[in-house]
């Protein structure tokens, strides 16, 4: 879910916690604007096969053609230019505050609309997989084409969510703007997309959705996206996954340990597609989450609400 607060500013310092079993970075460090964050080695990666990507320690370019790595080693494999992730990837997750392009990962997964192009470009440079973030289940009253959407095409708010309401996923007019986000992403240069809230038929939209209707609308995005060379995942819609994990390249999954659902990602482990995985909370889960057997091949990071740069990974 999209957190929209205010911007932080500051540099980022990356620390050990418990020895080799996580690296945490935390924002409210960074009392020394003149001094760099400094990025670390996180975890390990199940190294592709495949014939695309950047290799260990090339810090250039990322080929539209292969995969992105960072200094932890090669990322993912390669089917018609597409970002395909393997289990292990590592990764950030930051959709506030000024982005700390120093966490030494191999994918950032970061705001489509508020982050700058020469973000992307230089975490792109450093070999960095770039996802960008959007809603496509939810309209946002802060977005700047949150105009396009119609009263017809919004739900119910969201809860707990001001200013975010269910988006009607079978209306034309929502699919447009979609195109459009979609052509954004590609245009500032992506390598996937995120789209988030996709799991409307689950929840109380007001707009009677079903499961049929949220299938037709992930195949629908499924399909712009890769028609546009971005990668895309599956996110949360635990339900669905089984019917869409030989089509979507990776997942991404809020809190499936604190409600006992891991087991529903499995099918991505299975199929050789990475899991994104996060836990909301502090360094007190660390024993509990990284030592929990249900998540084993998963990108594990314990993160903030917030969404911050501040950060725990799981080796």
């Amino acid at each position: 879910m999209e957190v929209n607060v205010n911007t932080f500013f500051g540099f980022t310092l990356l620390t050990s916690v418990l020895g080799a079993a996580c690296a945490s970075s935390n924002p409210s460090d960074s009392t020394n604007p003149d001094k760099d964050a400094a990025a670390e080695p996180i975890g390990t990666v199940v190294t592709s096969g495949g014939s695309g990507g950047a290799r260990n320690g090339d810090a250039g370019e990322i080929s539209d053609a292969g995969g992105a790595a960072g200094s932890s080693g090669e990322v993912g494999n390669q089917d018609g230019g597409l970002w395909l992730p393997k289990p292990g990837t590592t990764w950030q997750w930051q959709l506030t505050g000024t982005i700390d392009t120093t966490v030494d990962v191999q994918m950032y997964d970061i705001d489509l609309f508020d982050v700058s192009q020469s973000t992307i470009d230089k975490l792109r440079g450093n070999g960095r997989a770039v996802i960008c973030y959007f809603s496509a289940g939810s309209s946002e009253n802060w977005r700047p084409d949150f105009s396009q959407f119609q009263s017809s095409d919004q739900g119910n708010p969201l809860d707990g969510w001001p200013g975010e309401r269910w988006l009607d996923v079978r209306s034309a007019n929502v699919r447009t703007i979609m195109k459009a986000r979609l052509d954004l992403a590609a245009s500032k240069r992506c390598n996937g997309v995120e789209p988030d809230n996709v799991d409307g038929f689950a929840n109380d939209t007001g707009l009677n959705l079903t499961r049929d209707d949220e299938l037709d609308y992930l195949r629908f995005l499924l399909a712009e996206a890769h028609g546009r060379g971005l990668s895309i995942g599956l996110k949360n819609a635990l339900d669905l996954v089984a019917t869409l994990v030989g089509q979507f390249d990776w997942a991404l999954n809020e809190e499936c340990l604190k409600y006992a659902e891991c087991a529903s990602l499995r099918p991505f482990i299975t199929s050789g597609k990475a899991v994104f995985h996060v836990e909301y909370g502090d360094s007190s889960l660390l024993g509990t989450v990284c030592g929990d057997s249900s998540i084993a091949g998963f990108s594990t990071l314990i993160k903030k609400l917030t969404l911050d740069a501040w950060r725990l990974s799981c080796p």
